[in-house]
């Protein structure tokens, strides 16, 4: 949780005040090293490295929220309604969300750039599609869990249909596993943006993005190898400290594991 709250104040710092411009080109000062007027030096170009880090935080704090958004909105929906609707509706939402995961991000990604041309809209829209079948997959597979639990058929007895016991019984109980695979899903999707922006499918410049710092940085690895250093330090930090969130989370909120944590300590 430190981590992720190190990223968010990143993310939070960048958008109101950086030490440098991460924008301007100044040749005069370019791979200068870690001093106090820049504070982790100068790129190739003279910019800020640190701004840049700063400012790329916050780009992948809104491709995650974005991509994870749709997967999580879209997933869930068609999840649920395999779950509640089983036959032809059930299969149907298999079949597609197995056609969807034929296409990976970055095979889309490409497709979506191939038509519209790259950016971070685009690559957005192509993690958030590579998204949609693994929040079906956990939400059906929850959810019918759920639909054998006696507090289902005592709310089908009282006269509620399939949308409400979903809506008011379902969704509820399948809550925290969805929350702990937002949180994986996250950490994936700033991997992926990362890889985009690094074959320059993603965030294009000006807008700075800990990717294309990783392409820009890695012909100058023997000259400047602080260059590569700082953006790849920032996504491994930024990851772990969001896969170690779902864990920690998943501990939390599965009372499973927390009856399996009791025996083993009795």
């Amino acid at each position: 949780m430190l981590l992720v709250l190190l990223w968010l104040l990143a993310a939070a710092l960048g958008q109101l005040w950086t030490p440098g411009s991460p924008y301007e080109v100044n040749l005069s000062i370019k791979l200068l090293p870690p001093s106090g007027q820049h504070w982790l030096g100068t790129d190739a170009l003279g910019r800020d490295v640190a701004s840049m880090l700063l400012l790329g935080a916050g780009q992948s704090l809104i491709v995650g929220l974005v991509a994870v958004g749709i997967g999580l909105v879209l997933g869930t929906a068609l999840g649920l309604l395999a779950a509640a609707w089983r036959g032809w509706i059930e299969q149907m939402v298999l079949r597609i969300a197995d056609l969807a995961f034929a296409f990976p991000a970055v095979l889309l990604a490409i497709m979506l750039t191939a038509l519209y041309g790259p950016s971070m809209v685009n690559a957005m829209v192509a993690i958030g599609i590579f998204n949609i079948p693994v929040f079906v997959r956990v939400a059906r597979a929850s959810a019918r869990v759920v639909w054998t639990r006696d507090f289902i058929l005592a709310a089908r007895v009282c006269g509620k249909g399939g949308w409400r016991i979903t809506f008011e019984h379902v969704l509820p109980n399948i809550a925290p596993v969805l929350l702990v695979q937002a949180t994986v899903q996250f950490a994936l999707a700033i991997l992926a943006e990362a890889a985009l922006s690094y074959l320059g499918l993603g965030t294009q410049p000006p807008e700075p993005s800990w990717g294309r710092m990783l392409t820009e940085a890695q012909t100058l690895l023997w000259q400047a190898p602080l260059l590569a250093l700082w953006p790849g330090l920032a996504i491994v930090l930024t990851v772990l400290g969001l896969n170690l969130l779902g864990d920690g989370l998943r501990d939390a909120l599965d009372p499973r594991l927390s009856s399996l944590g009791h025996e083993e300590a009795e």
